[in-house]
């Protein structure tokens, strides 16, 4: 059998293959990948969008790799189709309805006759509508520098993603095959599409996960950990308004999150980068006083997002609205070793 992926990232391998940073995203796709490379009689192929639009061929220990230009339109086949004729598949994977190659793949695949199935990951149809929620007037409407260069305030972000969810839901409408882990995906495609075949299946957590157990004698004592929070939906703006109760009972309690600091504006450079989320995160910090009980740690591979993991706790999801978090499941794994289902 050929299998052929669609993703939205490249995962490790391809990374280094283009002498690339790796990305410290998309972790549930790389042991499923290595999972299923090493089985018998199946050759596994993954193709994903690269940020140098170009295409490109490489050749990885099990796995063969094509990255293509973004995608513009649902129109816009040329290089998944060279993809799809090279590579001759029996089945396409589809991993996310976030983007239009999603939808322009399964365009060919209908086209060609090739079954194809979309795993759900977040979708953007749904999110856009409450993308705001929780945020002041000034912030939903307002913009920086920054914002206004890139067109990229926050109004203009739910928008964008209230696009993308057009292709989304054309997609849905169009596949056949859908994969998904909660009764909110399965209610939500089903109601786009409501004879699509809906097959349950869970993700693969990263190796680092498997090898190490949490323990509360080796933990900071009161530290809380978030994993994402860069862009409204994660609910960084809640934790923030919450976490002044936390701390009239445990003043030593201190907030870490993962990623950029979407705060930082000490340069003149630095103020002329900064979003109107970001500066709304850094006035919330201002406001109650938090300087010394939050902090954001950089992006973290996956050894020492594992590390945070351990380090930590609490582990908190804030999210407006999610699918099913892979933080989570990383965060929920330990707690399963430790109290296990009954």
């Amino acid at each position: 059998m050929r299998v052929l992926w669609l993703t939205n990232i490249a995962i490790p391998e391809a990374s280094s293959l283009m002498n690339d940073d790796i990305l410290p995203l998309g972790g549930w796709l790389v042991n499923t990948s290595k999972d299923l490379s090493v089985q018998e009689d199946l050759t596994l192929s993954i193709a994903f969008p690269y940020k140098k639009n170009r295409n490109q061929k490489l050749q990885g220990e099990k796995i063969i790799y094509y990255s293509f230009p973004a995608i513009k339109n649902e129109y816009d086949s040329d290089n998944l189709l060279e993809i799809i004729n090279e590579f001759k598949p029996d089945i396409v994977h589809v991993f996310g309805t976030e983007f239009t190659h999603s939808l322009t793949m399964i365009n060919i695949c209908n086209e060609k006759n090739i079954k194809s199935i979309i795993s759900i990951q977040g979708l953007v149809s749904i999110i856009a509508q409450h993308y705001l929620m929780g945020l002041p007037a000034k912030v939903k409407y307002g913009f920086t520098l920054r914002d206004f260069i890139k067109r990229d305030s926050v109004l203009q972000q739910k928008k964008k993603f209230a696009m993308r969810g057009k292709h989304e839901i054309k997609a849905l409408k169009k596949a056949e095959n859908v994969i998904g882990r909660t009764s909110w995906d399965k209610a939500c495609t089903t109601q786009i599409h409501p004879d699509i075949n809906y097959y349950f299946c869970n993700e693969s957590l990263r190796e680092e996960f498997y090898k190490h157990t949490w323990e509360y004698e080796n933990c900071e004592i009161h530290s809380i950990f978030v994993s994402q929070a860069s862009y409204p939906i994660k609910g960084l703006h809640i934790i923030l308004q919450a976490l002044p109760i936390v701390l009239r009972k445990y003043p030593e309690a201190k907030l870490y999150i993962a990623g950029a600091d979407i705060t930082k504006s000490d340069t003149l450079f630095q103020k002329m980068k900064i979003s109107t989320y970001g500066a709304y995160i850094k006035s919330l910090i201002k406001k109650h006083e938090l300087e010394d009980n939050v902090f954001f740690t950089g992006y973290l591979n996956e050894r020492e997002m594992c590390n945070r993991f351990l380090k930590s706790n609490v582990f908190v999801s804030a999210s407006i609205i999610e699918n099913e978090s892979n933080s989570l499941s990383e965060a929920n794994y330990w707690e399963f070793l430790l109290f296990p289902p009954m």
